[in-house]
């Protein structure tokens, strides 16, 4: 935490009035009866005998004085709790590096119409504004037309940021021209979803009681992209409080069918990359949120290991499994955001200083790659075929793909740590007179329903859950140590496994299913999202589901 952050923070607390806990007077009723123990007791699968209860009894309504107390505090939205999460294990050693080595160079594209680089990537965008045969002025003012025009039918879009748009792109044009180039994203348009501070301008968690939010400092990653050239031309659509597509404004749609959504919840950075209306788009996830609506949407996503980006700024929804990463029409795409986010930024405790290792030139042949054998069998008779297809063009291309299985342990079992971790940062929503009630879901698995559920986990099991997670993470690294990467589809068990251990994660297209884009999903060491992201290439230039373009409605 910075200087005047902590400063800031020293004042909000001495501000506050001092509240101590109170204890029960002598014979005054107690607000926690017997009663109340014993059916507490039988949520927890506990019996404790009549002498024990009694015993408790006055502890426990002692304690609700203390309770009390931590809640007239007026705990700012965001803060971290005095407990920080590492993905690192015993023994674990961070690569060395950095080694950069891209792809080749793309070639500069030859057009008569700006909108005809709607559907480029990000890294043949950024080599026609360094070559000036496109400046970032027309360039933006492109993609700011295509979202007026088609992000209204998808609903990926909260706010667009026209006038800072325009403004980043005329400063990006001045030192382009002086031959000033600050990395291959300058100039670009990109979007953000709408959980990225940015100073002045609505960030609403696209949620109804925050839609009026106006943030006075920039995320960090927001920072790190405006110092990179990149132009931010849209706040993008995100499910409320990071959950699904549904936010205050509806449902964010897939490009490829406009009556499905296109999941969540980084759902407008998926919908608005996939359908040519942004250069690339910055997106989070904490079980699923970059590589569901980038395979929902037919885009490259990498959801990075956990620590790689400071999530400074950033809405905190878990604290010890979000993650942010980008989602881009390419890997290439995403290599290059992903270098631009990294490192510690000094505010967020949990961020690792590890090189941002990306050899797009190494070797196929000698990675040792996996693939969860089990899973790909229980596959229908739909999905298998393009699944077996996928593998087909990885053997070709040069990789030796071998089965495997994860190991064994009750993953699912302890994803409660994410309830209880976002219960805990909306509480003060969750005991607002109401406020839970304005969310746009308000069924069994949306958040309201979750938050109140939450309340029940006690601190007990969730320690204990973390103790199990500790367990875990050491079983998968030493079952990592054996391998390269392994791939699998993005509706595997190593979607949550990987959230709770904090490796990266990789999705590209891979076809279709009843109309709506699959994705391959390629699972890495921590820290190393180069291999990954290598084998994705691999399989991207050897097909061309990465470009093909989604029919859209204006």
């Amino acid at each position: 935490m910075n200087r005047r952050r902590l400063m800031k923070l020293v004042a909000t607390v001495a501000a506050l009035p001092a509240v101590k806990a109170q204890a029960p007077l002598p014979g005054a009723p107690q607000r926690v009866s017997r009663e109340m123990i014993v059916a507490a007791l039988g949520v927890m699968g506990l019996t404790f005998k009549d002498a024990e209860i009694d015993m408790l009894l006055p502890t426990v309504n002692r304690t609700l004085g203390s309770y009390e107390g931590v809640r007239k505090l007026a705990v700012p939205l965001g803060t971290a709790p005095a407990i920080s999460f590492s993905p690192l294990v015993p023994g674990f050693r961070l690569p060395k590096g950095p080694v950069y080595r891209a792809p080749k160079a793309p070639g500069i594209v030859k057009f008569k119409q700006a909108d005809e680089l709607a559907f480029l990537s990000a890294v043949q965008l950024g080599a026609l504004l360094r070559s000036k045969k496109i400046t970032s002025t027309a360039l933006t003012k492109m993609y700011l037309e295509r979202l007026k025009m088609y992000a209204p039918k998808l609903n990926c879009v909260i706010t667009l940021t026209e006038d800072l748009a325009l403004e980043q792109a005329k400063a990006a044009d001045a030192s382009l021209r002086r031959g000033k180039v600050l990395s291959p994203l300058h100039g670009v348009p990109y979007g953000a979803k709408d959980l990225f501070d940015t100073k002045g301008i609505l960030t609403t968690w696209g949620a109804q009681p925050y839609q009026n939010r106006i943030p006075d400092a920039d995320a960090t990653v927001i920072e790190r992209l405006r110092a990179a050239g990149a132009v931010l031309v849209a706040k993008l659509s995100m499910g409320a409080l990071a959950q699904g597509g549904l936010w205050f404004g509806g449902m964010t749609k897939t490009p490829w069918n406009y009556d499905v959504t296109s999941s969540g919840s980084s759902a407008g950075s998926g919908s608005a990359t996939a359908a040519g209306l942004v250069g690339f788009s910055i997106g989070t996830e904490t079980l699923g949120s970059i590589v569901s609506p980038s395979t929902r949407c037919g885009v490259a996503g990498v959801r990075p290991t956990f620590g790689r980006v400071p999530k400074t700024g950033a809405m905190a929804l878990a604290w010890t499994m979000d993650k942010i990463g980008p989602i881009c029409r390419s890997v290439a795409d995403c290599a290059e955001v992903l270098r631009v986010l990294n490192g510690p930024d000094g505010k967020d405790l949990t961020a690792i200083a590890a090189p941002m290792n990306w050899d797009a030139r190494r070797q196929l042949k000698g990675m040792k790659v996996g693939y969860l054998a089990a899973e790909m069998e229980r596959l229908n008779e739909k999905t298998k075929p393009l699944y077996d297809a996928a593998f087909a063009v990885l053997r070709k291309a040069g990789v030796k793909l071998e089965p495997i299985s994860l190991p064994d342990f009750p993953v699912s079992s302890i994803r409660y740590v994410l309830d209880a971790e976002a219960a805990a940062a909306f509480d003060d929503l969750t005991r607002g007179e109401g406020q839970l009630d304005t969310l746009s879901g308000q069924a069994p698995g949306d958040w309201p329903n979750q938050f109140r559920a939450s309340r029940f986990i006690p601190a007990v099991e969730y320690i204990r859950a973390q103790q199990a997670r500790t367990l875990y993470m050491a079983k998968f690294e030493e079952f990592m140590r054996g391998w390269d990467a392994f791939v699998s589809t993005p509706q595997s068990a190593s979607l949550t496994a990987t959230n709770l251990t904090g490796n990266p994660q990789v999705v590209v297209p891979c076809g279709f299913v009843d109309g709506l884009p699959a994705g391959l999903l390629f699972t890495g060491r921590l820290f190393d999202e180069s291999a990954p992201m290598r084998l994705a290439l691999a399989y991207e230039q050897a097909t061309d589901w990465h470009t093909l373009r989604p029919t859209l409605q204006s």
